[in-house]
């Protein structure tokens, strides 16, 4: 009995605590992960959302952020480039799906040929929302799927942008936007879509979602940032991230 106190005392005695800028798209995933870890290590995980272009801003302006998990593979690669991420720390955590949703049944086709429709206020749809493209790399997939599909002119004049992911799910699910382009892992676990209808775009359709993960400058000499990244690699965080529709 007393060793065993002495182990779970030089846990505690050991834990630490990381901060985290996190893509909005991986939020339900990185809280169930987060959890996780510190039940495994000890470690406490800080999570702060957003969208990874804004985020790249305040990492350039002293974010005091220990580790990022970008929405792309771009970001983090720049960020090392210019000295404020961990050279060899950089790695794919996850590759993201991208979904046209309505949080009401019987909208989205599985095709995607809502976005056609010549009448969408029959349909009842008055805003389709976007991720911002000069912020959210989702939005830049967005933005080239409705140029491979050719539908700019037809849903421009319905066109919202939300900061992130994030803010674009959250103008879909109040049905503010009544049609938008989100993350699967937003709207689905387990390979089923929990509300409303949507169509899982095709990854042919636009650039690939690989999502990176770097140690920041910050993070450099802190054991709970370096133990999160080797978290993230380990099969506990895979099942995680596999539930909410990400390839690895």
């Amino acid at each position: 009995m007393l060793a065993f106190a002495s182990t779970l005392f030089f846990v505690a005695a050991q834990a630490g605590e990381v901060t985290v800028a996190v893509a909005a798209n991986f939020t339900a995933p990185i809280q169930q992960i987060a959890k996780a870890f510190e039940q495994d290590t000890g470690h406490k995980a800080l999570l702060a959302f957003g969208a990874t272009g804004k985020f790249y801003a305040q990492i350039k302006n002293g974010a005091p952020f220990a580790v990022l998990l970008a929405a792309d593979d771009e970001t983090p690669a720049r960020l090392e480039k210019e000295g404020l991420a961990v050279a060899g720390t950089r790695f794919t955590y996850a590759t993201g799906r991208l979904a046209l949703w309505s949080k009401q049944a019987n909208v989205v086709d599985d095709t995607g040929e809502v976005l056609r429709s010549k009448n969408f206020e029959k349909l009842g749809i008055y805003k389709i929302a976007i991720a911002d493209p000069k912020l959210a790399p989702y939005g830049v997939a967005a933005m080239e799927v409705i140029q491979h599909l050719g539908v700019q002119a037809n849903i421009a004049p319905k066109l919202v942008q939300g900061e992130s992911i994030g803010q674009t799910y959250q103008f879909v699910s109040t049905e503010n936007a009544q049609l938008g382009f989100v993350a699967l892992s937003q709207i689905s676990i387990d390979g089923r879509i929990t509300q409303g209808s949507a169509w899982v775009v095709p990854q042919s359709m636009h650039t690939s979602l690989k999502q990176d993960a770097v140690l920041l400058k910050a993070g450099k000499d802190n054991a709970a940032a370096n133990a999160l990244l080797k978290y993230l690699q380990g099969d506990s965080a895979k099942a995680i991230i596999i539930r909410y529709g990400y390839a690895l």
